[in-house]
């Protein structure tokens, strides 16, 4: 605290803040953070050759696409980020506080989401088990639900958009459905509320399946599930029955979801490592997907739409996150896999030799890696749009 600060601690009129003495004053203290904060500002800001170069940049915060703009350019002659680059992106879009337990159960947590505005947050437990937390009153529990005929575990979850209702699916072609925005905290199936069921199954249908993936259509009157018969169904909540079933894919459906507000577009996952683009349109006319995009070695975990109709990401037990543009599907299909059926991922870690491997038809706008999707579905999201 000792060097000279004088040039950045000018209020403007040329004196200076700089107390006299040893003693922490008010002066002084007032000095203390305010050397802390220019500090900490210069520490974080981005590199100067960034802010010389780039129109805009000399002002904070710096506009993350003008950033990567500059990065890509090589402004700053390093070819990379520097320090406090990655410094200044990081403070602005990765969180700053925790982790912190919220709550503890007798079972694993097995699947979770928030709302779409993020005040709720829904975990399911493999001990019968789903709790709805009400995030803006410090993770208060707002709903305890006990679920009915559970097998396994809780596969998924889905809140409605007016996030009145939440639906629960489990290695069953039964999903039920429970009134998420009733005052009664305890919600014992069939006790204390009724938990509807909805059967997933067709009338000619005697063979048992589970579902993976179950998903509210934006407008909220259609449900979408992905199966262990690897079928995609489709559920009419309004005429409360089954509304279509697609023998889409080789392997089981892991994930599933409307593409955009339409819903006439659904994006499917599965094991057989490829994602599929369905249009409701014309699959009765046609009875095959309006696409496939190729790119996953192994099977996909989860898919999650932008929203748009056009972009989707989807994890895979490759161990990569991939970005899609239907716009580049096609409609054949390639798979390759590694060639080594004794590896599951649920037990095993990934081979070594296998990190480097590449689809030679990767249709893939951009590959993420540096995780982990191991021992369970792991999930992939887009960040919100209000974010």
């Amino acid at each position: 605290m000792n060097k000279d600060t004088s040039n950045c601690m000018n209020d403007g009129s040329g004196s200076s803040n700089e107390s006299s003495g040893s003693g922490m004053d008010g002066e002084g203290a007032s000095y203390l953070v305010h050397e802390i904060a220019q500090i900490t500002k210069l520490r974080s800001s981005p590199h100067e050759n960034l802010s010389r170069v780039v129109p805009g940049m000399g002002k904070l915060p710096a506009s993350t696409v003008r950033m990567l703009v500059g990065r890509e350019g090589n402004f700053s002659g390093r070819g990379k980020f520097s320090a406090a680059d990655r410094c200044h992106m990081s403070s602005r879009y990765l969180p700053t506080k925790g982790p912190w337990i919220v709550d503890r159960m007798g079972s694993r947590a097995y699947v979770s989401q928030f709302s779409d505005d993020g005040s709720l947050f829904i975990a399911g437990f493999q001990g019968s088990h789903i709790r709805i937390y009400d995030v803006d009153k410090d993770w208060k529990v707002k709903k305890d639900i006990s679920a009915r005929n559970l097998r396994w575990t809780i596969t998924d979850t889905s809140l409605s958009p007016d996030r009145q209702y939440l639906v629960y699916a489990s290695m069953s072609p039964i999903i039920h459905i429970v009134n998420a925005g009733s005052a009664t905290t305890e919600s014992v199936a069939n006790v204390t509320e009724v938990h509807d069921g909805l059967n997933f199954s067709s009338d000619n249908d005697n063979d048992e399946f589970g579902i993976f993936s179950i998903k509210f259509s934006t407008d909220g009157r259609e449900l979408v599930s992905g199966t262990s018969e690897s079928s995609i169904c489709v559920y009419d909540l309004g005429a409360d029955k089954l509304s279509l079933r697609i023998p889409a894919h080789l392997s089981d459906v892991n994930t599933v979801c409307f593409a955009d507000e339409s819903g006439h577009l659904i994006y499917s996952g599965s094991d057989d490592s490829f994602c599929k683009v369905w249009d409701r349109r014309c699959f009765v006319a046609k009875g095959q997907p309006a696409g496939i995009l190729m790119g996953h070695l192994e099977g996909i975990t989860f898919i999650n739409s932008r929203g748009d109709g056009r972009y989707l990401i989807s994890n895979g037990k490759d161990q990569t996150t991939k970005l899609w543009d239907i716009r580049k599907m096609s409609s054949n299909a390639m798979n390759l896999g590694l060639g080594d059926d004794e590896w599951d991922y649920r037990w095993m870690d990934y081979p070594k030799y296998a990190r480097n491997l590449r689809h030679p038809q990767d249709q893939s706008l951009a590959t993420y890696q540096g995780h982990s999707v191991l021992r369970t579905l792991v999930r992939c999201y887009f960040s919100p749009s209000y974010r």
